[in-house]
């Protein structure tokens, strides 16, 4: 079983219709890739060039899995378990055959958007998630919301599971990620992400888009791929962790 790694990991979401080469310059950049699987961004080809720019990099595999349309970020209040599991089945499926054909393995899984914070909220969605996972991808280390309900019943189901903080994105009180509609909603100061950084990796409180100081224990730190200039922001938490 993969453990974690020493120093906090980095990890991005890619192969989500970038370009080819701010692909290869993020990838550089982490330790973690969370590669798009076809549902809400990427296709086999976009697929293909992150796995194979990964395995030439060392960088740990992931399935990123979401739902079509509105980057897979739309409401999914009416989700249905089924239509769940029509949804991440394949696109888990589809990564992991992949990864494996170019002789690597899946790291990890970690839920895009509007399915990760789904999972946290339905006790339903989050069950059948874990059974799925460990159907077809048992080794794979669950990425989900630090200190949140996913990474708990991963655990306590038997999988091994990582506690995902995000550094460009502002939380509310309650430790969950506010809208992305909401002014402040997505972090693009260097300075900022800096901070963090270097808080979560002394274990320091972060401080909530309302006053509140958040303990959060992460393993691995997430920096989107589409965040505006994100390659300078991963820039400089790369320097940061260093």
């Amino acid at each position: 079983m993969t453990q974690p790694p020493p120093t906090l990991d980095l990890n991005c979401d890619l192969a989500e219709g970038e370009p080819p080469e701010h692909t290869a310059a993020l990838m550089s950049l982490i330790s973690s890739a969370n590669i798009a699987c076809g549902g809400h961004a990427g296709d086999d080809r976009s697929m293909n060039h992150a796995i194979q720019l990964a395995q030439q990099g060392g960088v740990h595999m992931g399935a990123h899995p979401g739902l079509p349309g509105n980057f897979g970020r739309g409401p999914v209040e009416n989700l249905s378990v089924d239509a769940f599991i029509s949804q991440v089945r394949p696109q888990i499926q589809r990564c992991l055959d992949q990864v494996t054909a170019v002789g690597g393995h899946l790291h990890h899984v970690k839920l895009h958007g509007a399915l990760y914070h789904a999972t946290e909220h339905t006790t339903a969605l989050r069950t059948a998630y874990i059974s799925l996972l460990h159907e077809l991808c048992p080794e794979a280390v669950v990425y989900a919301l630090a200190s949140g309900q996913t990474v708990a019943t991963a655990r306590a189901s038997g999988l091994q599971a990582w506690d995902e903080a995000f550094i460009d994105r502002a939380y509310g009180g309650d430790g969950h990620l506010i809208s992305r509609d909401q002014p402040g909603a997505v972090l693009t100061d260097p300075e900022i992400i800096t901070t963090r950084v270097a808080a979560l990796r002394r274990g320091a409180p972060i401080i909530s888009i309302d006053g509140t100081p958040l303990s959060l224990a992460a393993q691995t730190l997430c920096l989107h791929g589409d965040t505006p200039d994100s390659l300078r922001l991963l820039q400089a938490a790369r320097a940061a962790l260093q």
